[in-house]
């Protein structure tokens, strides 16, 4: 019924353009320094407090039994497909970027703080993950 009224009052074209400013949703990585596909990434919202999980590995030397040898946590020999990359983002009030939460780097195992912006209306975020006054920053694109 809410959702029918909403359609009738914004339109279904505003309608998906509202629910597309967030970053739920399966991402493609590219990383920022070859532009190759790197994973597929499952972000979901659990009541106000954003994550995200490694959903596909798209590396073509990736093994499915590959496991985060590099994590110094609790994520340290965890299986990468299923890892919690992306943990605690909080949505920033009044603005459509997302805040305070952390990203690890499989690789190195190191961990970053982060930031998460939609652009271009939804259909790519721009993930930003640094330590210090030292960052980098990566585009992703829906997926889905």
């Amino acid at each position: 019924m809410i959702r029918n009224t909403l359609v009738a009052t914004l339109g279904l074209s505003a309608l998906t353009a509202m629910a597309q400013m967030t970053p739920v949703g399966l991402w493609k990585t590219i990383d920022d320094k070859d532009g190759s596909a790197k994973s597929e990434i499952r972000i979901v919202d659990n009541g106000g407090v954003v994550s995200g999980k490694i959903e596909r590995d798209l590396n073509p030397k990736a093994k499915p039994d590959d496991k985060c040898d590099e994590c110094k946590d609790d994520r340290k020999d965890q299986p990468i497909i299923g890892l919690e990359l992306i943990r605690g983002l909080k949505k920033t009030e009044g603005k459509d970027i997302w805040e305070g939460g952390t990203i690890v780097e499989p690789s190195s195992g190191k961990v970053y703080k982060m930031t998460m912006t939609p652009i271009e209306g939804g259909k790519k975020i721009e993930m930003r993950g640094y330590i210090g006054f030292f960052y980098r920053t990566q585009t992703w694109i829906r997926v889905q």
